[in-house]
């Protein structure tokens, strides 16, 4: 191979920070070298990581493996030692060329391939510019990286170290930089996006931001969310929802679980009743607004009793994309010293719980039939209306936004008849 590939797992923030690195590892002269851009979330997806790892070794025995991400970042001896591995990076200095320039040599020592730092000692994000997201019509900007919280579960602190945000001018001109480059949507990413602003001057926060971005860059034709935390949203986010109709009409919450003494034993900061305030007033500003959300089956101590009231608070919340994730300890976590459930009990419920979320999918394709809508067109043939469900859209131009009359489902997504080209 020739150039540099880059392999990501994960967020969207990561996808983000592939270009970035992408660039950086370019500009740095690095050649003949495969970048895999890890996420720590889960065992699985550590697990997934090095397996990837090791197909592309095969494929490419000649080719430079550096590793990095999450997971490089909190376990980054488990990849200094793959054989397949010639270095490791951290998650600060992924992002920058120098660290491509100052590369070990071939068959180092497991000590001598890691280049990765303290990640609490990080104080600020600088901007990072990028032109395009490969393989994307959607494109993202990074406003936020780190997270000050500490919920039970988690690792991924460990991995980003403490919440920063990213100035509000340098959010402004990397919009106007993807407009420009032909991007119709643009979705604000990061790892506790909520959280932003806290450590800028006059404290600006994340729907302060979005309402200044679509002021100034007026050429925005939709703006999305990445995942939320539903007890910091803040007047100016539903000022948005209700009175921004580029401000699109769907919020990814992260839930984790119904159950108010499972939400305090995972140190989350809302109850079961915030989360349905929440999504009762959302839904008043916005009718047709969708919710995702995550959760978590099987944490530790969870009862049947417990993981019912998981279920039923997607049942209340009307949540349409259900992300669920059969828990998984992670080395370093409280949770991961609580009582654990049996896996096969953990894994069963995740189940049930996904048939849940199935339920409530159909019965939101359901609802859609008959409505009017406009979609911006994926590259596989499929699209994505404004509270982003997906539509059948083959034979559609990629990267356009088309109106388009709902007609029916098949399961997984709508079907629709085109009604008439939206202006470029």
């Amino acid at each position: 191979m020739s150039g540099v590939e880059v392999i990501t797992f994960g967020c969207r923030l990561n996808t983000y920070e592939s270009e970035v690195m992408r660039a950086e590892a370019e500009k740095a002269g690095l050649n003949n070298a495969i970048l895999v851009n890890t996420c720590a979330v889960t065992g699985e997806a550590v697990r997934q990581a090095r397996q990837a790892i090791r197909r592309a070794r095969r494929d490419n025995p000649h080719a430079r493996i550096i590793v990095t991400g999450c997971a490089a970042q909190t376990e980054k001896q488990i990849f200094a030692e793959m054989a397949e591995v010639d270095a490791v990076l951290g998650n600060e200095e992924k992002l920058k060329s120098a660290s491509y320039r100052s590369l070990p040599d071939f068959g180092v020592s497991a000590e001598e391939k890691l280049r990765v730092n303290d990640i609490m000692s990080v104080r600020a994000t600088a901007p990072q510019m990028v032109k395009h997201i490969d393989g994307h019509v959607r494109a993202f900007i990074q406003v936020q990286n780190g997270c000050d919280h500490r919920c039970t579960f988690c690792i991924i602190p460990y991995g980003r170290g403490n919440s920063r945000s990213v100035p509000m001018g340098a959010v402004v001109d990397q919009a106007h930089r993807l407009v420009e480059g032909g991007y119709r949507e643009i979705v604000l990413t990061g790892v506790d996006a909520t959280s932003y602003g806290a450590d800028l001057p006059g404290t600006p926060t994340l729907g302060l931001l979005a309402k200044t971005l679509l002021k100034q860059v007026p050429e925005i034709r939709r703006l999305r969310l990445s995942s939320i935390d539903s007890i910091e949203v803040d007047r100016h986010l539903l000022d948005l929802i209700a009175d921004e109709p580029r401000f699109m009409p769907h919020l990814h919450l992260s839930l984790q679980h119904g159950d108010d003494l499972i939400l305090k034993r995972m140190k989350r900061r809302h109850a079961s009743a915030d989360a349905r305030a929440l999504c009762d007033e959302v839904r008043r500003l916005r009718p047709e607004i969708s919710f995702g959300a995550d959760m978590i089956a099987g944490f530790p101590t969870e009862t049947e009793e417990m993981f019912e009231n998981a279920a039923r608070l997607a049942e209340d919340c009307g949540i349409a994309h259900l992300h669920v994730f059969p828990y998984s300890p992670r080395p370093g976590t409280p949770a991961a010293r609580m009582p654990q459930l049996d896996r096969a009990l953990i894994k069963e419920r995740a189940a049930r719980l996904r048939a849940k979320g199935a339920d409530l999918y159909a019965a939101h394709l359901y609802r859609m039939i008959g409505s009017e809508q406009t979609i911006l067109v994926e590259m596989n043939g499929l699209g994505h209306t404004e509270n982003f469900t997906l539509v059948d859209a083959a034979g559609l131009k990629p990267r356009s936004l088309v109106a388009v009359t709902i007609t029916g489902h098949n399961g997984k997504h709508l079907t629709m008849q085109q009604k008439q080209m939206a202006a470029a």
